[in-house]
């Protein structure tokens, strides 16, 4: 770049003012130079950059540190907490020697405030990604006035350290984002905490523990999934005058980074040499026994096992009800209490992460025999371990045993050493009554492991038919299987930004396959009531099933424990979103909910008659109906759907499932449904879409009747208008409406033989002139006990306690 003609001093002047500016392009900023937006240091490599940033679509301005290579990966963020509301901020160096952030009024929003006063500063961004403010005339790190790494934000780089020093109380963590377009702090932190031993912790809003590791065991965090290719090398250092923990990269060709997302989990990314794209290494919590305290005190928690958690040998469930809903978190207290008698001793627990250090004892110059000792001698000592796999070393438990996890047999477990009475203990036999039971235990033995082995052979042979089922016969269906790996990828792994809602089964993601096809997958729950049947059921169902207004399913993952199935993804959420929120129901005008209905209609209409098997849904409601691009309405979750065979036209089941509200009277109380239980439901929704008011919880101030009473008290009355809501005021066709609420309440008629048959629906709604008969009564007429403003049933009470009810807050 040439330099400019020179006609003045006063030019002069100013082409030497935009010189000093532009050299803000180098790695250093001196005290007669400033950065404004759209200038940037870079480090001397070419490695880091600095400069002004906004994140995803706020409109915030904010100072941070970038890669040069991937520049939408920012590392460190200075006025986190004072955000620019503009693009006019500076960073310079003041009178005072400190690098300060100016808004456009010239106004200190974020400073170095570093103590020690400096003739000629600099400020200097190094090529490891650390920002130093230093003398002018030195580069060594002693000299340093400030430097960013002391004030790291949600991201650990290799070089950087964390830090806890006794002597001055300094302790570095990561803070999380509090959103990918927000960088100011957000409700998760992970750190380096030293309680006897070093532990990392990733804690939520402070104080409450999301995740640990295990102790440093002398060579290693206790507890981790290991990776036997990774590419890094943990150091964890603790004396008498602080501890730090950093990590060093083992190969010149990549980057990696540590980053705290902003739902707390703790990742590793890695970026190889010319790539542009991050690849994920692992991440913490690893699994769901990372959880802290899943399974409470004194419980276990074993990955890939069901039932996830179990309480150690000699504890039982504290609350056995919890603990039957797999609810383990109450944890489990001792069968019979110690006593401190000789008889007393220890049951060895081999491979698993070693409960927190909660209440204990360090002894680290002490045998593991001697460790023994101590603790029969403690009466209040209930476990013990060796601190340090190399050699001596001893750790004690008092109380409570938190957080504790079996290890893969290829990872970092260790072995703790559980008290127990004697009656809790083996016992101790003669030699030919232990050769006896050794034989009968071997037997034995023999015979479960030939017994589980051939259970496992045929429940594989039943799955694999069942599979094999849905992609066979007349019907040539291709269904493909997605493995884990490839649907964790799909969903940026499971993470919180991809979730678009939750309910008893489980979480539903968004994804993108690696065909570019957008999709919703939803991950049944460990805890879900809705098991392998279901999912099966499921599967089967909607593989066999082809309609417009039927969710499409895209394929299915069966991994070890894991169930997911995969759908295409439906963008507008569900039905719900809409017609029950306030915002939402105002922008739903009449016309599209009319095709609403219709759809809905003709999806059912197909399940009842068109498809080749005859399915009864079973639950039919708003949240279970999604919305596609167009706003076409899709019938989705068949967890819980039956099909008849042959010339079946109802059925009776004793276990009552679905959702209040949308039931008919048969099925909740007499456990009988058929094709007229989703008709019953379908009225409902019509109900309910017509009105924007839920059937359940309705409430007027002259009556004590649900929606479905209070729709037929107005058509009684000649008011059936009164029930459309009010936005639709200027859209709606008052013909249509009318005909809508009438066949709502033919729908929702008390007695399944007076309701009519689907396709009788979609003739009745779609055609202006039919002829439509008078409604009768509707079931659940009277829902609410008169005056009272809660919404509790009357007649359904008593069989609350048989209803699983699921839902889905938000839409797929």
């Amino acid at each position: 770049m040439a330099d400019p003609p020179i006609f003045s001093s006063f030019c002069t002047s100013i082409v030497l003012l935009s010189l000093l500016r532009l050299s803000s392009a180098g790695d250093t900023l001196s005290s007669v130079q400033s950065i404004k937006e759209g200038e940037t240091l870079v480090s001397q490599g070419r490695k880091f950059e600095l400069g002004f940033f906004s994140a995803g679509s706020s409109k915030n301005s904010f100072l941070g540190i970038w890669f040069v290579v991937s520049p939408e990966t920012v590392v460190w963020v200075a006025n986190r907490n004072s955000p620019l509301n503009d693009s006019n901020g500076t960073l310079e160096i003041s009178n005072e020697g400190e690098l300060v952030l100016l808004n456009q009024s010239k106004s200190v929003i974020w400073s170095t405030n570093s103590t020690k006063v400096m003739g000629n500063p600099v400020a200097q961004l190094l090529d490891s990604g650390n920002l130093v403010l230093r003398e002018s005339n030195s580069s060594d790190s002693v000299d340093y006035s400030w430097q960013s790494f002391d004030y790291p934000s949600d991201t650990m780089l290799d070089g950087m350290t964390l830090e806890w020093n006794f002597r001055t109380g300094l302790e570095h963590h990561l803070t999380s984002w509090r959103s990918t377009d927000d960088p100011s702090p957000g409700d998760y932190t992970s750190g380096y905490k030293i309680d006897g031993l070093p532990q990392v912790e990733i804690v939520s809003k402070g104080s409450v523990k999301v995740y640990r590791t295990g102790p440093w065991n002398g060579v290693e965090f206790g507890g981790i999934h290991s990776d036997p290719n990774i590419a890094v090398k943990t150091i964890a250092v603790y004396n008498g005058t602080g501890a730090y923990l950093k990590f060093e990269t083992l190969k010149d060709n990549i980057i990696v980074k540590f980053a705290l997302s902003s739902d707390g989990v703790m990742q590793v990314h890695l970026l190889k040499s010319g790539s542009r794209e991050w690849d994920l290494m692992s991440s913490l919590p690893h699994d769901p026994c990372d959880t802290y305290g899943l399974c409470g005190a004194n419980g276990v928690c074993r990955v890939n096992q069901t039932p996830r958690c179990l309480c150690l040998q000699g504890f039982m469930p504290k609350s056995q009800e919890p603990w039957d809903m797999l609810n383990s978190t109450e944890g489990c207290i001792r069968k019979i209490t110690l006593n401190c008698s000789r008889q007393e001793g220890f049951k060895k627990l081999s491979q698993v992460k070693l409960p927190d250090l909660v209440d204990f004892q360090l002894f680290k110059n002490m045998s593991l025999g001697e460790c023994k000792v101590e603790c029969l001698k403690n009466c209040s000592c209930t476990a013990y371990a060796n601190s340090d796999i190399r050699g001596v070393g001893c750790l004690m438990w008092f109380g409570d045993l938190i957080d504790i996890k079996e290890i893969y047999a290829v990872d970092n477990g260790q072995y703790l050493f559980l008290r127990l009475p004697a009656s809790e203990l083996d016992s101790i036999h003669g030699p030919s009554k232990k050769l006896v039971t050794i034989i009968v235990a071997s037997a034995i033995s023999g015979l479960l492991v030939v017994g589980m082995t051939l259970s496992i052979i045929w429940k594989r042979r039943m799955k694999r038919r069942a599979l094999v089922g849905m992609t066979s016969g007349t019907d040539d269906i291709d269904l493909p299987l997605y493995d884990f790996a490839t649907v964790a990828i799909a969903t940026n792994h499971f993470s919180q930004t991809n979730k678009l809602g939750a309910g008893g089964f489980g979480s539903v993601y968004k994804g993108s396959l690696s065909t570019g096809q957008e999709v919703a997958v939803k991950r049944l729950s460990k805890f879900s009531r809705q098991g392998p049947d279901e999912f099966m059921n499921e599967v089967i169902l909607i593989a066999r099933l082809q309609h417009r207004n039927l969710v499409g399913l895209v394929g299915c993952c069966i991994d070890g424990e894991e169930r997911m199935l995969i759908y295409e993804y439906m963008p507008n959420k569900s039905l719900d979103y809409f017609i029950f929120d306030h915002d939402g129901s105002s922008s739903l005008e009449w016309k599209r909910r009319f095709d609403i209905f219709l759809g809905i209609a003709r999806g059912l209409l197909y399940l009842h008659q068109d498809s080749k098997v005859q399915v009864i849904h079973r639950d039919l409601k708003t949240s279970n109906i999604l919305l596609d691009y167009d706003m076409n309405p899709k019938i989705s979750d068949f967890g819980l759907a039956r099909n008849f065979q042959g010339d079946d036209t109802e059925a009776k089941t004793r276990r009552i499932v679905g959702t209040y509200g949308y039931m008919s009277p048969e099925y909740a109380f007499d456990g009988k449904f058929s094709v007229k239980s989703d008709v019953f439901s379908f009225g409902v929704l019509l109900l309910e879409i017509v009105s924007s008011q839920r059937n359940r919880g309705f409430q007027h101030p002259y009556h004590s009747h649900n929606l479905l009473g209070h729709a037929w008290l107005l058509w009684s009355e000649g008011r059936a208008m009164e029930l459309v809501d009010v936005s639709l005021c200027n859209s709606v066709v008052k013909s249509q409406a009318e005909r809508c609420i009438h066949v709502g309440l033919l729908c929702v008629q008390k007695f399944p033989e007076d309701r009519p048959i689907m396709s009788s629906v979609v003739f009745m709604l779609a055609n202006e002139g039919a002829t439509l008969p008078q409604p009768k009564e509707p079931g659940f007429f009277m829902e609410r006990r008169s005056g009272s403003s809660r919404s509790s049933l009357v007649k359904e009470e008593a069989y609350t306690a048989n209803v699983l009810t699921v839902t889905l807050p938000e839409g797929r």
